[in-house]
Protein backbone atom coordinates (compact mmCIF):
# COMPACT_ATOMS: atom_id res chain seq x y z
CA UNK A 1 0.00 0.00 0.00
CA UNK A 2 1.57 3.35 -1.01
CA UNK A 3 2.13 5.84 1.79
CA UNK A 4 0.80 9.39 1.62
CA UNK A 5 2.44 12.70 2.38
CA UNK A 6 1.15 16.24 2.73
CA UNK A 7 0.39 17.96 -0.55
CA UNK A 8 1.82 21.49 -0.19
CA UNK A 9 -0.54 24.50 -0.39
CA UNK A 10 1.21 25.66 -3.55
CA UNK A 11 0.32 22.39 -5.26
CA UNK A 12 -3.27 22.65 -3.98
CA UNK A 13 -3.60 26.14 -5.45
CA UNK A 14 -2.18 24.93 -8.73
CA UNK A 15 -4.67 22.07 -8.84
CA UNK A 16 -7.54 24.49 -8.31
CA UNK A 17 -6.28 26.82 -11.01
CA UNK A 18 -5.86 24.01 -13.51
CA UNK A 19 -9.30 22.65 -12.71
CA UNK A 20 -10.75 26.03 -13.70
CA UNK A 21 -8.52 26.30 -16.74
CA UNK A 22 -9.01 22.88 -18.30
CA UNK A 23 -12.06 22.73 -20.54
CA UNK A 24 -14.68 19.96 -20.62
CA UNK A 25 -13.55 16.57 -21.90
CA UNK A 26 -15.35 17.02 -25.20
CA UNK A 27 -13.22 20.03 -26.17
CA UNK A 28 -9.84 18.99 -24.75
CA UNK A 29 -9.10 15.62 -26.24
CA UNK A 30 -6.43 13.78 -28.14
CA UNK A 31 -7.01 10.37 -29.61
CA UNK A 32 -3.93 8.19 -29.57
CA UNK A 33 -3.22 5.36 -32.04
CA UNK A 34 -4.39 3.04 -29.30
CA UNK A 35 -6.10 0.20 -31.18
CA UNK A 36 -4.21 -0.94 -34.26
CA UNK A 37 -5.49 -3.43 -36.82
CA UNK A 38 -2.32 -5.26 -37.92
CA UNK A 39 -3.90 -6.56 -41.12
CA UNK A 40 -3.88 -9.91 -42.93
CA UNK A 41 -2.26 -11.52 -45.98
CA UNK A 42 -5.31 -10.77 -48.10
CA UNK A 43 -7.81 -12.95 -46.26
CA UNK A 44 -10.51 -11.84 -43.82
CA UNK A 45 -9.08 -12.71 -40.39
CA UNK A 46 -5.96 -12.67 -38.24
CA UNK A 47 -4.94 -12.89 -34.59
CA UNK A 48 -1.92 -11.74 -32.58
CA UNK A 49 -0.67 -14.13 -29.93
CA UNK A 50 2.68 -12.79 -28.73
CA UNK A 51 4.63 -9.56 -28.30
CA UNK A 52 8.28 -8.77 -27.55
CA UNK A 53 9.40 -7.04 -24.36
CA UNK A 54 9.11 -3.44 -25.61
CA UNK A 55 5.93 -4.06 -27.62
CA UNK A 56 7.47 -3.28 -31.01
CA UNK A 57 7.32 -6.79 -32.53
CA UNK A 58 4.12 -8.83 -32.64
CA UNK A 59 3.57 -12.41 -33.83
CA UNK A 60 0.49 -14.42 -34.70
CA UNK A 61 -1.28 -15.90 -37.70
CA UNK A 62 -3.32 -14.48 -40.56
CA UNK A 63 -5.36 -15.66 -43.55
CA UNK A 64 -3.96 -15.31 -47.05
CA UNK A 65 -6.05 -14.90 -50.20
CA UNK A 66 -6.34 -18.68 -50.54
CA UNK A 67 -7.77 -19.03 -47.05
CA UNK A 68 -4.60 -20.58 -45.63
CA UNK A 69 -3.50 -19.57 -42.15
CA UNK A 70 0.09 -18.30 -42.07
CA UNK A 71 2.39 -17.39 -39.17
CA UNK A 72 3.42 -13.74 -39.16
CA UNK A 73 5.91 -11.38 -37.59
CA UNK A 74 4.87 -7.71 -37.47
CA UNK A 75 6.73 -4.50 -36.70
CA UNK A 76 5.93 -0.87 -37.45
CA UNK A 77 8.84 -0.74 -39.91
CA UNK A 78 8.15 -3.96 -41.83
CA UNK A 79 4.42 -4.41 -41.43
CA UNK A 80 3.06 -7.96 -41.44
CA UNK A 81 5.47 -10.59 -42.83
CA UNK A 82 4.89 -14.28 -43.60
CA UNK A 83 7.60 -16.35 -41.86
CA UNK A 84 7.05 -19.55 -43.81
CA UNK A 85 6.10 -23.13 -42.98
CA UNK A 86 7.49 -26.65 -42.47
CA UNK A 87 6.29 -28.13 -45.75
CA UNK A 88 2.57 -27.89 -45.17
CA UNK A 89 0.46 -24.96 -46.30
CA UNK A 90 -0.22 -23.41 -42.89
CA UNK A 91 1.67 -22.24 -39.81
CA UNK A 92 0.83 -20.62 -36.46
CA UNK A 93 3.13 -18.40 -34.38
CA UNK A 94 2.47 -18.39 -30.63
CA UNK A 95 5.25 -16.48 -28.93
CA UNK A 96 8.36 -14.36 -29.47
CA UNK A 97 11.60 -13.70 -27.59
CA UNK A 98 12.17 -10.50 -25.64
CA UNK A 99 14.16 -8.93 -28.49
CA UNK A 100 11.66 -10.03 -31.14
CA UNK A 101 14.21 -12.11 -33.08
CA UNK A 102 13.06 -15.65 -32.20
CA UNK A 103 9.53 -16.85 -32.96
CA UNK A 104 8.03 -20.16 -31.81
CA UNK A 105 4.85 -21.93 -32.80
CA UNK A 106 3.31 -24.89 -34.60
CA UNK A 107 3.12 -25.93 -38.27
CA UNK A 108 2.29 -29.08 -40.26
CA UNK A 109 4.98 -30.98 -42.11
CA UNK A 110 4.36 -32.42 -45.58
CA UNK A 111 2.51 -35.46 -44.16
CA UNK A 112 0.05 -33.21 -42.34
CA UNK A 113 1.36 -33.98 -38.84
CA UNK A 114 2.05 -30.89 -36.73
CA UNK A 115 5.43 -29.97 -35.27
CA UNK A 116 6.77 -27.38 -32.86
CA UNK A 117 9.05 -24.87 -34.58
CA UNK A 118 11.65 -22.23 -33.79
CA UNK A 119 12.15 -19.43 -36.33
CA UNK A 120 15.00 -16.96 -36.78
CA UNK A 121 15.97 -14.75 -39.69
CA UNK A 122 19.22 -16.71 -40.07
CA UNK A 123 17.77 -20.23 -40.09
CA UNK A 124 14.11 -19.77 -40.96
CA UNK A 125 11.58 -22.21 -39.50
CA UNK A 126 13.20 -25.23 -37.82
CA UNK A 127 11.31 -28.41 -36.84
CA UNK A 128 11.95 -29.22 -33.15
CA UNK A 129 10.73 -32.81 -33.37
CA UNK A 130 8.54 -34.66 -30.85
CA UNK A 131 8.72 -36.81 -27.72
CA UNK A 132 8.26 -39.90 -29.87
CA UNK A 133 4.73 -39.36 -31.10
CA UNK A 134 3.35 -37.69 -34.22
CA UNK A 135 2.47 -34.23 -32.90
CA UNK A 136 4.12 -31.32 -31.09
CA UNK A 137 3.48 -27.62 -30.61
CA UNK A 138 5.62 -24.81 -29.12
CA UNK A 139 3.80 -22.24 -26.98
CA UNK A 140 6.43 -20.07 -25.27
CA UNK A 141 10.12 -19.16 -25.21
CA UNK A 142 12.57 -17.75 -22.68
CA UNK A 143 13.60 -14.11 -23.01
CA UNK A 144 16.63 -14.97 -25.14
CA UNK A 145 14.77 -17.59 -27.19
CA UNK A 146 17.09 -20.46 -26.25
CA UNK A 147 14.58 -22.40 -24.13
CA UNK A 148 11.24 -23.41 -25.63
CA UNK A 149 8.28 -25.14 -24.00
CA UNK A 150 5.12 -26.75 -25.32
CA UNK A 151 3.28 -30.04 -25.76
CA UNK A 152 4.04 -33.27 -27.59
CA UNK A 153 2.61 -36.69 -28.05
CA UNK A 154 4.81 -39.47 -26.72
CA UNK A 155 5.52 -42.93 -28.14
CA UNK A 156 2.98 -44.34 -25.66
CA UNK A 157 -0.48 -43.66 -27.11
CA UNK A 158 -2.53 -41.79 -25.89
CA UNK A 159 -0.05 -40.18 -23.50
CA UNK A 160 1.33 -36.70 -24.14
CA UNK A 161 3.80 -34.55 -22.30
CA UNK A 162 4.86 -31.02 -21.54
CA UNK A 163 8.30 -30.47 -23.02
CA UNK A 164 11.36 -28.30 -22.35
CA UNK A 165 13.66 -27.81 -25.37
CA UNK A 166 17.18 -26.46 -25.78
CA UNK A 167 19.56 -26.84 -28.70
CA UNK A 168 21.99 -28.78 -26.51
CA UNK A 169 19.57 -31.18 -24.82
CA UNK A 170 16.78 -31.36 -27.37
CA UNK A 171 13.22 -32.06 -26.22
CA UNK A 172 12.79 -33.22 -22.61
CA UNK A 173 9.55 -34.63 -21.16
CA UNK A 174 8.62 -32.83 -17.93
CA UNK A 175 6.30 -35.60 -16.78
CA UNK A 176 2.84 -35.22 -15.25
CA UNK A 177 1.13 -35.30 -11.85
CA UNK A 178 0.22 -38.95 -11.88
CA UNK A 179 -1.78 -39.09 -15.12
CA UNK A 180 -0.85 -39.43 -18.78
CA UNK A 181 -1.19 -35.79 -19.90
CA UNK A 182 0.68 -32.55 -19.43
CA UNK A 183 1.25 -29.40 -21.46
CA UNK A 184 3.56 -26.43 -20.87
CA UNK A 185 2.19 -23.01 -21.81
CA UNK A 186 4.50 -20.46 -20.19
CA UNK A 187 8.08 -19.89 -19.04
CA UNK A 188 10.06 -17.43 -16.93
CA UNK A 189 12.48 -15.01 -18.58
CA UNK A 190 15.56 -17.12 -17.78
CA UNK A 191 13.87 -20.40 -18.71
CA UNK A 192 14.15 -21.99 -15.27
CA UNK A 193 10.43 -21.93 -14.37
CA UNK A 194 7.86 -23.63 -16.60
CA UNK A 195 4.09 -23.51 -16.08
CA UNK A 196 1.16 -25.43 -17.54
CA UNK A 197 -1.42 -28.10 -16.79
CA UNK A 198 -1.07 -31.81 -16.00
CA UNK A 199 -3.39 -34.68 -15.22
CA UNK A 200 -3.47 -36.44 -11.87
CA UNK A 201 -5.02 -39.67 -13.05
CA UNK A 202 -8.05 -38.85 -10.89
CA UNK A 203 -10.18 -37.19 -13.55
CA UNK A 204 -8.85 -33.64 -13.38
CA UNK A 205 -5.80 -31.65 -14.54
CA UNK A 206 -4.60 -28.90 -12.19
CA UNK A 207 -2.11 -26.14 -12.99
CA UNK A 208 1.58 -26.81 -12.39
CA UNK A 209 4.86 -24.97 -11.81
CA UNK A 210 8.06 -26.81 -12.75
CA UNK A 211 11.71 -26.20 -11.88
CA UNK A 212 14.77 -28.42 -12.18
CA UNK A 213 15.19 -28.38 -8.41
CA UNK A 214 11.61 -29.14 -7.38
CA UNK A 215 10.17 -30.89 -10.40
CA UNK A 216 6.45 -30.47 -11.11
CA UNK A 217 4.52 -28.68 -8.34
CA UNK A 218 0.72 -29.05 -8.23
CA UNK A 219 -0.83 -25.56 -7.96
CA UNK A 220 -4.36 -26.90 -7.75
CA UNK A 221 -7.40 -25.02 -9.04
CA UNK A 222 -10.03 -22.65 -7.65
CA UNK A 223 -12.02 -25.59 -6.24
CA UNK A 224 -11.04 -29.09 -5.10
CA UNK A 225 -10.76 -31.78 -7.77
CA UNK A 226 -11.24 -29.38 -10.70
CA UNK A 227 -8.96 -28.49 -13.59
CA UNK A 228 -6.81 -25.44 -14.26
CA UNK A 229 -4.24 -24.20 -16.77
CA UNK A 230 -1.28 -22.00 -15.87
CA UNK A 231 -0.74 -19.99 -19.05
CA UNK A 232 2.07 -17.55 -18.28
CA UNK A 233 4.62 -16.52 -15.65
CA UNK A 234 6.26 -13.27 -14.62
CA UNK A 235 9.94 -12.73 -15.46
CA UNK A 236 11.15 -14.39 -12.25
CA UNK A 237 8.43 -17.05 -12.23
CA UNK A 238 6.92 -15.89 -8.93
CA UNK A 239 3.58 -14.75 -10.38
CA UNK A 240 1.58 -17.21 -12.47
CA UNK A 241 -1.66 -16.54 -14.32
CA UNK A 242 -4.17 -18.67 -16.17
CA UNK A 243 -7.66 -20.07 -16.03
CA UNK A 244 -9.32 -22.42 -13.54
CA UNK A 245 -12.68 -23.89 -12.69
CA UNK A 246 -14.37 -22.59 -9.54
CA UNK A 247 -16.84 -24.32 -7.22
CA UNK A 248 -19.75 -23.26 -9.44
CA UNK A 249 -18.16 -24.93 -12.47
CA UNK A 250 -17.30 -21.58 -14.08
CA UNK A 251 -13.99 -20.82 -15.80
CA UNK A 252 -12.26 -17.91 -14.08
CA UNK A 253 -9.01 -16.01 -14.57
CA UNK A 254 -6.52 -16.49 -11.75
CA UNK A 255 -3.30 -15.04 -10.34
CA UNK A 256 -1.06 -17.30 -8.25
CA UNK A 257 1.82 -16.36 -5.94
CA UNK A 258 3.62 -18.46 -3.31
CA UNK A 259 2.20 -16.21 -0.57
CA UNK A 260 -1.43 -15.84 -1.68
CA UNK A 261 -1.94 -19.03 -3.64
CA UNK A 262 -4.53 -18.98 -6.44
CA UNK A 263 -6.88 -15.98 -6.48
CA UNK A 264 -9.92 -15.38 -8.70
CA UNK A 265 -9.57 -12.09 -10.63
CA UNK A 266 -13.30 -11.66 -11.22
CA UNK A 267 -14.98 -10.83 -14.52
CA UNK A 268 -16.26 -7.93 -16.62
CA UNK A 269 -19.78 -8.64 -15.41
CA UNK A 270 -20.35 -12.06 -16.93
CA UNK A 271 -19.71 -15.53 -15.58
CA UNK A 272 -16.35 -16.40 -17.18
CA UNK A 273 -12.84 -15.02 -17.55
CA UNK A 274 -9.44 -16.36 -18.65
CA UNK A 275 -5.94 -14.91 -18.16
CA UNK A 276 -3.29 -15.57 -20.80
CA UNK A 277 -0.34 -13.24 -20.20
CA UNK A 278 1.38 -11.22 -17.47
CA UNK A 279 3.87 -8.35 -17.40
CA UNK A 280 7.48 -8.88 -16.32
CA UNK A 281 6.85 -7.79 -12.72
CA UNK A 282 3.51 -9.60 -12.45
CA UNK A 283 1.47 -6.44 -11.93
CA UNK A 284 -0.45 -6.37 -15.24
CA UNK A 285 -2.51 -9.33 -16.45
CA UNK A 286 -4.41 -9.65 -19.71
CA UNK A 287 -6.97 -12.08 -21.08
CA UNK A 288 -10.64 -12.15 -21.93
CA UNK A 289 -13.93 -12.17 -20.05
CA UNK A 290 -17.63 -12.31 -20.67
CA UNK A 291 -19.29 -8.97 -19.95
CA UNK A 292 -22.80 -8.40 -18.59
CA UNK A 293 -24.19 -8.84 -22.12
CA UNK A 294 -22.33 -12.17 -22.50
CA UNK A 295 -19.97 -10.68 -25.09
CA UNK A 296 -16.35 -11.79 -24.81
CA UNK A 297 -14.00 -8.83 -24.36
CA UNK A 298 -10.26 -8.42 -23.94
CA UNK A 299 -9.29 -7.19 -20.49
CA UNK A 300 -6.33 -5.64 -18.69
CA UNK A 301 -6.09 -6.17 -14.92
CA UNK A 302 -4.04 -4.49 -12.19
CA UNK A 303 -4.28 -4.76 -8.41
CA UNK A 304 -5.19 -1.08 -8.11
CA UNK A 305 -7.80 -0.90 -10.86
CA UNK A 306 -9.08 -4.43 -11.14
CA UNK A 307 -10.34 -5.68 -14.52
CA UNK A 308 -11.32 -3.30 -17.32
CA UNK A 309 -12.19 -3.86 -20.96
CA UNK A 310 -9.90 -2.86 -23.82
CA UNK A 311 -12.71 -2.55 -26.33
CA UNK A 312 -12.78 -3.71 -29.95
CA UNK A 313 -12.04 -2.50 -33.49
CA UNK A 314 -15.70 -1.62 -33.95
CA UNK A 315 -17.19 -5.10 -33.67
CA UNK A 316 -18.69 -7.05 -30.81
CA UNK A 317 -15.81 -9.07 -29.36
CA UNK A 318 -12.11 -9.07 -28.54
CA UNK A 319 -9.48 -11.35 -26.98
CA UNK A 320 -6.10 -10.52 -25.41
CA UNK A 321 -3.27 -13.04 -25.70
CA UNK A 322 -0.05 -11.17 -24.92
CA UNK A 323 1.40 -8.18 -23.08
CA UNK A 324 4.68 -6.27 -23.18
CA UNK A 325 7.15 -6.39 -20.28
CA UNK A 326 5.89 -3.10 -18.79
CA UNK A 327 2.21 -3.84 -19.43
CA UNK A 328 1.66 -0.87 -21.75
CA UNK A 329 1.16 -2.85 -24.99
CA UNK A 330 -1.44 -5.61 -25.28
CA UNK A 331 -1.98 -7.87 -28.31
CA UNK A 332 -4.76 -10.21 -29.35
CA UNK A 333 -7.70 -10.11 -31.72
CA UNK A 334 -10.66 -7.78 -32.02
CA UNK A 335 -13.60 -7.76 -34.38
CA UNK A 336 -13.96 -4.91 -36.86
CA UNK A 337 -17.32 -3.43 -37.96
CA UNK A 338 -17.72 -6.34 -40.40
CA UNK A 339 -17.35 -8.72 -37.41
CA UNK A 340 -14.05 -10.07 -38.78
CA UNK A 341 -11.52 -10.99 -36.07
CA UNK A 342 -8.31 -9.04 -36.75
CA UNK A 343 -4.92 -9.03 -35.06
CA UNK A 344 -4.99 -6.06 -32.71
CA UNK A 345 -2.35 -4.09 -30.81
CA UNK A 346 -3.60 -1.95 -27.91
CA UNK A 347 -1.33 0.86 -26.65
CA UNK A 348 -1.96 2.24 -23.16
CA UNK A 349 -0.62 5.81 -22.97
CA UNK A 350 0.63 6.81 -19.48
CA UNK A 351 -1.67 9.85 -19.33
CA UNK A 352 -4.77 7.85 -20.32
CA UNK A 353 -5.66 7.51 -16.65
CA UNK A 354 -9.14 6.05 -17.18
CA UNK A 355 -7.96 3.89 -20.10
CA UNK A 356 -10.67 4.95 -22.54
CA UNK A 357 -8.07 5.48 -25.31
CA UNK A 358 -8.64 9.24 -25.38
CA UNK A 359 -6.44 11.64 -23.43
CA UNK A 360 -8.61 14.50 -22.19
CA UNK A 361 -9.59 16.52 -19.16
CA UNK A 362 -11.59 13.59 -17.78
CA UNK A 363 -8.28 11.82 -17.22
CA UNK A 364 -7.12 14.89 -15.28
CA UNK A 365 -10.24 15.04 -13.12
CA UNK A 366 -10.18 11.28 -12.48
CA UNK A 367 -6.54 11.48 -11.41
CA UNK A 368 -7.19 14.45 -9.11
CA UNK A 369 -10.11 12.62 -7.50
CA UNK A 370 -7.88 9.60 -6.86
CA UNK A 371 -5.03 11.81 -5.60
CA UNK A 372 -7.10 13.60 -2.95
CA UNK A 373 -8.73 10.32 -1.94
CA UNK A 374 -5.21 8.87 -1.51
CA UNK A 375 -6.30 6.00 -3.74
CA UNK A 376 -3.32 3.68 -4.43
CA UNK A 377 -3.94 4.14 -8.15
CA UNK A 378 -2.80 7.78 -7.75
CA UNK A 379 0.78 6.62 -7.11
CA UNK A 380 1.55 7.62 -10.69
CA UNK A 381 5.33 7.28 -10.45
CA UNK A 382 5.11 3.99 -8.53
CA UNK A 383 7.43 5.13 -5.71
CA UNK A 384 5.10 3.79 -2.98
CA UNK A 385 4.16 7.33 -1.89
CA UNK A 386 1.16 9.43 -2.94
CA UNK A 387 2.22 13.07 -3.01
CA UNK A 388 2.60 16.18 -5.14
CA UNK A 389 5.34 14.55 -7.21
CA UNK A 390 2.71 12.16 -8.59
CA UNK A 391 0.70 15.20 -9.65
CA UNK A 392 3.62 16.88 -11.40
CA UNK A 393 4.61 13.61 -13.12
CA UNK A 394 1.03 13.07 -14.27
CA UNK A 395 0.80 16.65 -15.50
CA UNK A 396 3.95 16.18 -17.58
CA UNK A 397 2.49 12.99 -19.05
CA UNK A 398 -0.88 14.53 -19.91
CA UNK A 399 0.71 17.42 -21.79
CA UNK A 400 3.04 15.00 -23.55
CA UNK A 401 -0.13 13.07 -24.53
CA UNK A 402 0.77 10.07 -26.71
Amino acid sequence: MPTSSFIPPAATSLLASLALFITPASSFAQSCPARQDLGTFGGPTSTATGVCADGSVVVGSADNQSGQRRAFRWSADSGILDIGDLGGQTSFADSVSADGLVVVGTAPISTGSFRAFRWTVAHGMVNLGTLGGDYSGAFAASADGTVIVGYSWTAVIPESGAFHWTAAAGMMDLGALGGGYSSAFGISADGTVVVGSASTGLGHSPAFRWTVADGMQNLGSLAPDTSAEARAASADGSVIVGRAINAAGQIRAFRWTPVDGMLDLGTLGGTEAEAYAVSADGSVIVGNSLDAASQRRAFRWTQERGMHTLGTLGGSRSLAWGVSADGSVVVGSARNPAEQPRACRWLIAPADFNIDFVINSQDFFDFITALFALDPVADFNADAAINSQDFFDFLAAIFAAC
